[in-house]
């Protein structure tokens, strides 16, 4: 099978097991499509919404979704009481009586490939400078030498984004936030089958993946999507003016006319970082969505640009503006 083919096989299964998990929810396909678009593009992910709004159990069924084992996913909630230890591993005991300042790590995030870390900004300064480091760079550090992190895919949730300055690097590495509300009142109705039908699924031990299903999806497919996504960069890179054949030159005048009104007219900080990943996830929400050329509709994931809910909810109207519902 051509690359090209075994990429487009993928995407249609990506696309209907993305179906079948936003079936399960009301008014969360949005949310879905952003969980797909930063599983390809291998970008973490923040849910911002009240307790009892289903961050948690998107991410539950997600996981159900790619079928990945126990001893490759890692989930905790956060305090800031948490000790290091219960999200990176205990000491190794012995290894201390040699000297040595190593980490048990079996079970724990830096052996993960799909994270998830509930109440993300609750954690104290310990974790907060090793996450940074993990978020960045995809490495960890056992007895001062660095370790290569296998993580794929990381989400996060938080019931709101604190103001602390402190905790601004860490925000700044989440560029998709995803405000989540609740359903409205109309889709009562719509919330109460979906909901009373999850809890005679969990009852009966019924599940709507199936894993001898030659359509459903994989992490593996996901790295597939990743690692062709970076490819399609190559012609961006070798061009060294940043022209891109999946970019065409006026969206990218669009984009970066977007960009600067973001900047200038919202005074909405976009740093230099967030210029490249918010770019790789256009091309990525391109890939998701019609499999290669960005149109001006990727540009809706700019949303999530915002640092704040309030700059979330005015991207969320200027873009309506500029780019449509």
């Amino acid at each position: 099978m051509s690359d090209e083919k075994q990429v487009q096989e993928i995407l249609t299964n990506v696309r209907e097991s993305r179906r079948v998990l936003a079936s399960q929810f009301v008014d969360r396909d949005r949310e879905v499509d952003e969980m797909m678009v930063a599983a390809i593009a291998q970008e973490p992910l923040l849910f911002i919404g009240a307790p009892g709004t289903g961050k948690s159990q998107l991410i539950t069924e997600f996981k159900k979704m790619i079928g990945i084992s126990d001893n490759e996913y890692f989930e905790y909630c956060l305090t800031k009481f948490t000790e290091p230890s219960e999200i990176l591993g205990p000491l190794d005991l012995n290894k201390m009586k040699e000297g040595s300042f190593h980490r048990k790590t079996e079970g724990k995030l830096p052996l993960a490939k799909v994270v998830f870390l509930d109440e993300v900004f609750k954690s104290n300064s310990a974790i907060l400078n090793t996450l940074l480091t993990i978020l960045n760079e995809k490495k960890f550090y056992q007895d001062g030498k660095p370790m290569r992190v296998p993580m794929k895919v990381l989400f996060a949730a938080t019931n709101e984004i604190p103001s602390m300055s402190e905790l601004d690097a860490l925000k700044d590495r989440f560029t998709l936030k995803v405000k989540i509300n609740s359903v409205s009142e109309e889709r009562w109705d719509d919330l109460l089958v979906a909901g009373l039908t999850n809890d005679v699924h969990k009852h009966q031990n019924k599940s709507v993946w199936l894993k001898d299903d030659k359509n459903s999806v994989s992490l593996e497919d996901f790295e597939v999507l990743y690692n062709h996504l970076l490819t399609t960069f190559t012609d961006v890179v070798n061009s060294g003016n940043g022209s891109d054949p999946y970019f065409s030159q006026p969206l990218q005048l669009e984009f970066k006319k977007i960009l600067k009104h973001i900047r200038h007219d919202l005074e909405i900080t976009v740093s230099d970082r967030k210029f490249i990943k918010i770019y790789k996830l256009i091309r990525a929400r391109a890939l998701f969505m019609r499999g290669g050329g960005v149109e001006a509709e990727d540009f809706k994931i700019m949303t999530h640009l915002g640092n704040s809910e309030e700059e979330i909810e005015t991207l969320k109207e200027e873009l309506q503006t500029l780019v449509g519902k």
